[in-house]
Parts: structure tokens; sequence; C-alpha cells
């Protein structure tokens, strides 16, 4: 088989858009690791919100240090969009020969996007990891992508990567979503129609606000598995880390035991930090 340039091409575009997206961000990003990765300690809470991390980054003259791991970081959402982008064109021109069909169902695009977001996460995880204990490090101390990744063992490099496998479910959900919305919203249009009229078809800002939507509410859905992967990742290897890094465990289990230390330390309310 030669060298798939359309599936190349799709995925350079891809990673290209994520880089640039990952750049302008950065500093939110870094803002809302360091909030999430942080575990109320008796009580005590050192960020009541994300202003509170950068008032201190600020105050502190600190503010480029919300630039750390960028590099990694960027690395990172490249090889991840385009791993995502290349394998899901790949599956799709593969399951087209093979079945010879002419278009794919909902079902099996869904099934692809999410073999091809486990590809990209498991090429990836170390990175990821890497990147989120860079951002989570105090300001001005975070070590060296190299360093960072060489502290520990090779398993301690795929932290979290179970929970990263389980959330490969966030397209499928809001896929779901965005289509019942979607359909919901024609049916209402469709009997305002009058009779014999055109089709009812979405805008295109309408259909934004949709995937505005529906991506919001898969965001919500998935949050609780979102923060426990940042605090696996971001965790010291103390005991209450290694009670989180058993990477033995199905990601089912694993976001079940995170969650419950997670819960011991900050309560049920602490999942709905943003």
């Amino acid at each position: 088989m030669g060298v798939d340039l359309e599936s190349i091409s799709e995925a350079t575009s891809g990673a290209i858009g994520s880089l640039l997206s990952t750049t302008i961000l950065y500093p939110l990003d870094t803002c809302k690791t360091k909030y999430q990765a942080e575990v109320q300690a008796h009580g005590q809470r050192k960020y009541r919100n994300l202003s509170d991390v950068l008032w201190e980054a600020v105050s502190n003259r600190q503010f480029f240090s919300l630039y750390e791991g960028l590099g990694t970081k960027n690395l990172q959402s490249f090889i991840a969009q385009f791993v995502y982008f290349y394998g899901y064109s790949y599956f799709k021109r593969l399951y087209l020969e093979k079945s010879r069909f002419k278009s794919i169902g909902t079902k099996s695009n869904l099934i692809l996007a999410a073999a091809a977001g486990a590809c990209a996460a498991i090429v990836t995880q170390p990175l990821d990891t890497a990147a989120s204990r860079m951002q989570a490090s105090a300001f001005g101390k975070s070590k060296g992508l190299w360093k960072t990744l060489t502290e520990g063992t090779l398993s301690d490099a795929f932290d979290g990567l179970g929970i990263s496998l389980l959330l490969t479910s966030n397209p499928a959900i809001q896929y779901t979503v965005f289509d019942q919305l979607k359909q919901r919203l024609l049916m209402q249009k469709t009997k305002k129609a009058d009779h014999g009229s055109p089709p009812v078809v979405l805008s295109a800002f309408t259909a934004f606000l949709l995937g505005a939507m529906s991506k919001s509410i898969s965001t919500v859905i998935t949050y609780p598995a979102i923060r426990c992967k940042v605090m696996i990742q971001a965790a010291d290897p103390d005991e209450t880390a290694m009670k989180l890094k058993d990477l033995n465990q199905t990601p089912a289990k694993q976001f079940r035991e995170s969650s419950v230390l997670f819960g011991e330390a900050k309560g049920s309310s602490g999942f709905s930090r943003d």
C-alpha cells in the first residue's frame, strides 16, 4: 500500500490548526490545570477560581511562567491531532474499501473516531503527562521535558492513560447530543413552515451554536474523568499518588478509585471546579 497523501494532508491541516489554538489559549489552559490539580487539604484551598491563579502569576511577576511547558504541549497537541486525523482518515478509507459501502453510518463513524482517538492517546500520553506536570508545578519551578519524563519509571509516563482511553467516548456523546438537538429544532421549524415550502435546513450560525452546546454538555458529563486525569498526572510520587497510579487497573476501575480518593479529600463538590 502506497503513501496515503490525502490522509497526510488532512492530518497536517488538523495538526496545524490545533497548534495555533493551543498556543493562543495556553495561559488559560495553564491556569485551568493548576486549578484542577489542586487538592483541598484540611478545608484549606489556595485557589477559589481561575482568576486567583492568574493574579498570583501577575503579582509575583511570573506571568510568563503561565507559558511553561508550551513547547511540550504544542508537540503533544501536534502529534495527537496528526495521529488522530491520519488514523481516522485511514480507518475510514479502509472501512469503505473492505465493506464496499458508499458511505459510513453514524455508529461506524463513531467507532472509527474512537479508535483514532485511542491511537492518539496511547502515542502522546507521556507528552501529555509531562505537560500537565510542568503546568501544575510552582511558578518558575518547571522542569524540562526530559527531566520531567526521566524522574519516574516508564509506567509513570503513562499515568492517566486508562482515563484518557475512557475519554475517547467524548466525541460520541457530543455527536449524540448534537443530533438530538438538531432533530428537535428541525421538527419545530418544519411544523411552522408552510405546506409545499422548501425543506428546512439549519443555518451555519445555528449549527455552530448547536455544536457549542453539544460540546459543553459532553464536557460537563465527562468532567469528573477529565479532572481525575489531571490530578493523576500532576500528583507527586507519594502515597496518595501511588493509589492513583495503578495502571494495571481497567479504565473504569482507575476512574472509580481515583474518584473515591478525590471525594475523600474534597467532597463531591470538588468535581465542579472548572
